[in-house]
């Protein structure tokens, strides 16, 4: 517990300032909580959506789309699985100069800069010439403006779990941290259900304009997200930071990678099913049902808006739990049930049956919110406040790049030396999951023992004689 503030007719000594830092994820500074958890749930919503919109478009349009028509189909889906990839290699370097910046100038200011970023990419791919148009230009410029949402992405993130738990009510960091959260989901479903739309119009409108919709209607929830943005105020950790920036002159980042590589290393592996296992359950599944067991697309689009769905209802109830039961405990018990399930899932989607495909789907998506909700103000505690914007970004973004970006493209890979079957994907994220909940207990220990070292430096020495040995 950080020591009572100095009046400001006082001015505060530099001991002082470096006797007692902020190090408090939430402060009691009047602000609305509910104001920043909202805008940064709008925020994070359009930024997903646009995200899951390449992530869909990849999986069963941009393949005839963007790459000639006489290349084999494996090659076709592994190259469009490609262009989604490559956009999770620049995310690191979006979180390493986001996370400079909101470090340094506010995590405000980040924020609307990654919007209109993400957003501009967006609609730019929507207005794309196709491959039999420019040829070899179309994928070309795809991977382009997939790199720009990539940096933008890599900003996003961090600014928006910041704005939601600095301004949260002490005790309820994993509930208002969740809402930044639940931003995947909700982009997850005005994405999917965007496409299933487009679909209702044929095959033949769909693949000719039907897909550039949902990138095109990405302009206007931009411009409703800036319009939120603008109107946030920064939270009270990062004034308390500003006040006491003369103290940490180093870059955030070399400071990260000197003091707290550990908390980020482990940090990447919390966060790996979160992320990589994501996208196995959603874009590789919907390759998997489509192309190998030729499952109707409408209904495993349909599947996944309602698990979608489900999981912008649960996470914030998993995120109250959380905050009542310790948040670590709710994400090991989501890790564990992704492992219970992930050989399951592609046995039900064997059977062909649409009832036992949406509730394995549904029971899924539960598991997953159960560790992805909570995850934000987990990581969010590992990290002093002057570096924490970057921390977080680092852990999350390195994360996506090796877990995320590859998962759809790995498990595409590890499922063709199997000549096509789904146990290799499955008892990859099976491991992966299990090394989760390891890493999970091993972020609440650096929590516990920064919090110990930081109460150890605020309690003033006992009074009574010094003796000094030579």
């Amino acid at each position: 517990m950080s020591p009572p503030r100095l009046p400001p007719s006082r001015p505060r000594s530099s001991s002082t300032r470096a006797r007692s830092p902020p190090d408090r994820t939430t402060s009691t500074k009047s602000r609305s909580p509910y104001r920043s958890a909202f805008a940064a749930l709008a925020g994070t919503s359009i930024e997903w959506y646009d995200f899951y919109a390449f992530a869909t478009a990849a999986a069963i349009v941009f393949d005839d789309v963007f790459f000639p028509a006489d290349m084999p189909p494996a090659l076709r889906t592994l190259s469009s699985f490609a262009t989604f990839a490559v956009g999770f290699l620049l995310r690191p370097l979006g979180g390493i100069v986001f996370g400079h910046i909101g470090d340094r100038v506010g995590r405000k200011k980040t924020l609307v800069i990654t919007l209109l970023m993400m957003g501009t990419a967006s609609f730019a791919i929507g207005l794309l010439p196709t491959y039999g148009q420019v040829g070899v230009l179309a994928p070309i410029l795809l991977i382009v403006l997939r790199l720009v949402q990539g940096v933008a992405i890599g900003g996003e993130w961090g600014g928006a779990v910041l704005i939601a738990v600095e301004n949260a009510p002490a005790g309820r960091a994993t509930f208002f941290g969740s809402f930044a959260q639940l931003g995947s989901s909700v982009g997850a479903l005005l994405s999917t259900g965007a496409f299933s739309l487009m679909n209702l119009f044929g095959d033949e409108a769909f693949d000719s304009w039907g897909w550039r919709v949902p990138f095109l209607a990405s302009a206007v929830l931009v411009v409703i997200g800036l319009v939120i943005r603008t109107r946030l105020e920064d939270s009270p950790v990062m004034e308390d930071v500003r006040a006491g920036q003369g103290e940490n002159d180093r870059l955030p980042v070399a400071e990260v990678l000197q003091k707290d590589w550990r908390t980020v290393l482990v940090g990447v592996f919390a966060l790996a099913t979160a992320t990589g296992g994501y996208y196995v359950v959603t874009s590789y599944l919907l390759a998997y049902g489509t192309d190998t067991l030729h499952l109707s697309e409408s209904m495993l689009l349909n599947g996944l808006s309602l698990a979608a769905f489900l999981e912008l209802v649960v996470t914030p109830f998993l995120a109250l739990l959380g905050d009542r039961i310790g948040s670590h405990r709710v994400v090991v018990a989501g890790l564990g049930g992704v492992v219970l399930l992930a050989v399951p899932q592609f046995l039900v989607m064997d059977t062909g049956s649409v009832v036992l495909i949406y509730l394995m789907m549904l029971a899924m998506r539960f598991v997953m919110s159960a560790l992805y909700g909570p995850i934000a103000a987990i990581l969010a505690d590992g990290f002093a406040p002057h570096v924490r914007y970057t921390g977080i970004s680092l852990s999350y973004q390195v994360c996506n790049m090796v877990f995320g970006g590859f998962a759809p493209v790995a498990a595409v890979w590890l499922s063709s030396l199997a000549d096509g079957a789904y146990w290799p994907p499955a008892v990859a994220l099976m491991a992966v999951s299990v090394l989760g909940i390891w890493c999970t207990l091993r972020l609440r220990t650096y929590h516990l023992r920064r919090l110990a070292a930081g109460a150890a430096a605020t309690t003033p020495a006992p009074a009574g004689p010094v003796t000094v040995s030579a």
